[in-house]
């Protein structure tokens, strides 16, 4: 079943949210926008937690995967489960990239890249608008922290 300005098709079932998006999360998730680089709120959070896709909150990274890469934007080295990301191509700048989608609903995420640390060698770049930050101990100060 195809959901038009979801950025994605979904299965039955599965949760598709735009209504209570912020038009810069829409742009993100459902029209493949990309944020500019060092303006993300998630760049740094402080603790343990999980990322979860800010358009359905399918869980999707875990802070223990999350890594500095310099690029301005929040990097992984691997989703928290194979199955919570999906890959395509996008060859929309005129270069052969490999998108990121969430695999629940479709959102753009960011893209994916062969320069990462090890143990993937894969470097996950990901808008933190596509984002929400789940601390796992929001008691004791994991928080995200002040640009």
């Amino acid at each position: 079943m195809s959901n038009a300005g979801t950025g994605g098709t979904s299965a039955p079932g599965q949760q598709v949210r735009t209504a209570g998006l912020s038009p810069e999360r829409y742009h993100i998730l459902r029209e493949k926008g990309t944020e500019p680089p060092w303006s993300g709120e998630l760049l740094h959070v402080s603790g343990e937690g999980r990322f979860l896709c800010a358009g359905c909150g399918q869980a999707l990274f875990d802070t223990s995967d999350k890594f500095d890469s310099g690029s301005g934007w929040p990097s992984f080295t691997r989703p928290l489960a194979p199955s919570a990301v999906a890959e395509q191509e996008d060859s929309i700048l005129g270069m052969v990239r490999t998108e990121i989608v969430c695999a629940n609903c479709g959102g753009h995420l960011g893209h994916v890249f062969h320069d990462g640390p090890l143990p993937t060698g894969r470097r996950y770049c990901v808008n933190s608008l596509s984002l929400e930050f789940e601390p796992q101990h929001p008691e004791a100060g994991d928080t995200v922290l002040p640009r």
